[in-house]
């Protein structure tokens, strides 16, 4: 069926009616040469044959790209993204630019040139690790938010809740200690922004860690902080051994842990549900130079049924909510695109639209008809000039010749 197109562009997509926020996280760092500290794709070709994406590899900052993947999410029930957002270290203090951001190009080269980006919803995750940018009250107020003002918060599409753009914080941990010094400073200067976005006819400004902490007074630290809610990466499960298969008990794991949380405080926590964790691409010695240990090695996986399982757990909690709870407004998948960190729900050559038809089951009426013909079925190829294995359709041929 190669080269029959039956459409001239990616079909328009049919999105599933959903409920709530269901945000999927995303890793923006399938341009060559974007991520830097790894090789994309071209860390994964041959190895790693089963963690192709369905469409092949892929130049990520094509929009045609992005408006693939707008389709499948929304068809499925995801109807946010959350771009990791990354300030190159050397601007900290400096007005921010296009091309200070590492892997901005995720948002400006494909999303905002997507033909379908009004379909989903997108926000930014400020990453304040200390490879990347972070920031002060200063900087915060007079070079970040400006930015964040001009190119996200003004657009239709970002996500506002309550009419208030929404920022997510990984690491904020970097924030309190280097950023901001106490928790006054960091709590007046967040009130500031909140001020700074009601001058744009928004009323205020929602942030939210990345802080997935038990105890009681990491949680009352947050909203002294100034922090709306909390949140996790990732469900915040590790297997106890560095294989684990034992799938009925992640499924249980992962919703005891959202239920502990909610112990914590069950107003100001959402639930992240995650698939699987396997990244042993990232055990190279690279990697190890950089210090990055990956939960010590440890495998496991869903089934996409049993993953879900977990997602319907997770919706049985937070729909017990009080109104008001943050955890009864939006979930959070782990991830849409970790390819090689190992976690991901995007449609790939290992389990197709498995986990995404998990997530359409959970939470959408299903009062759609997902599209499930790849690119290739309908004729579309050539999203691929840069990596070691070429194009999908390419890659077949040659493939069935040997």
């Amino acid at each position: 069926m190669y080269n029959i197109k039956f459409e001239s562009y990616v079909p328009e997509p049919k999105p599933v009616t959903t409920d709530r926020i269901v945000a999927a996280h995303y890793y923006a760092a399938w341009k060559k040469g974007a991520a830097g500290i790894h090789e994309g794709f071209n860390d994964l070709a041959e190895i790693y044959p089963d963690r192709t994406p369905l469409m092949g590899y892929y130049d990520e900052e094509n929009p045609e790209v992005c408006d693939w993947e707008i389709k499948w999410a929304v068809e499925h029930g995801i109807n946010c993204f959350i771009y990791c957002w990354y300030r190159k270290l050397d601007n900290m203090g400096k007005p921010v630019t296009v091309d200070t951001l590492r892997c901005g190009h995720g948002i400006h080269e494909a999303l905002f040139n997507a033909r379908y980006q009004n379909y989903i919803k997108f926000a930014i995750m400020f990453e304040v690790c200390p490879r990347w940018g972070a920031t002060d009250e200063e900087d915060m107020l007079e070079n970040i938010m400006p930015f964040w003002m001009e190119n996200y918060f003004k657009r239709g599409n970002y996500l506002l809740i309550d009419n208030k753009p929404v920022v997510f914080v990984f690491n904020p941990g970097r924030l309190a200690k280097e950023s901001f010094g106490s928790i006054e400073v960091q709590k007046r200067t967040f009130d500031k922004c909140r001020e700074y976005c009601k001058q744009f006819g928004f009323d205020g400004m929602i942030f939210a860690p990345c802080n997935t902490s038990l105890k009681p007074e990491d949680a009352e630290d947050a909203v002294a902080r100034g922090y709306d809610f909390r949140f996790g990466y990732n469900s915040g499960y590790i297997a106890p051994v560095d294989k684990y298969d034992d799938e009925e008990d992640i499924i249980k794991q992962q919703c005891e842990l959202y239920k502990k949380r909610l112990e914590v405080d069950n107003m100001r926590f959402v639930p992240t549900a995650s698939c699987f964790s396997d990244a042993t691409p990232r055990y190279s010695q690279r990697w190890q130079d950089l210090g990055y240990t990956f939960q010590n090695g440890k495998i496991w996986y869903l089934e996409p049924e049993n993953f879900r399982r977990v997602l319907e757990g997770m919706k049985e909690i937070s729909d017990s909510l009080p109104d008001g709870a943050w955890g009864k407004r939006m979930i959070m998948i782990d991830n849409w695109n970790e390819w090689d960190e190992g976690h991901f729900v995007a449609p790939s050559h290992k389990f197709g639209f498995k986990y995404l038809q998990a997530v359409r089951e959970v939470f959408s009426e299903r009062d759609n008809l997902p599209d499930y013909r790849t690119p290739q079925d309908q004729g579309f190829t050539g999203y691929n000039k840069s990596w070691v294995t070429p194009d999908f359709k390419e890659f077949c041929e040659e493939n069935l010749k040997k």
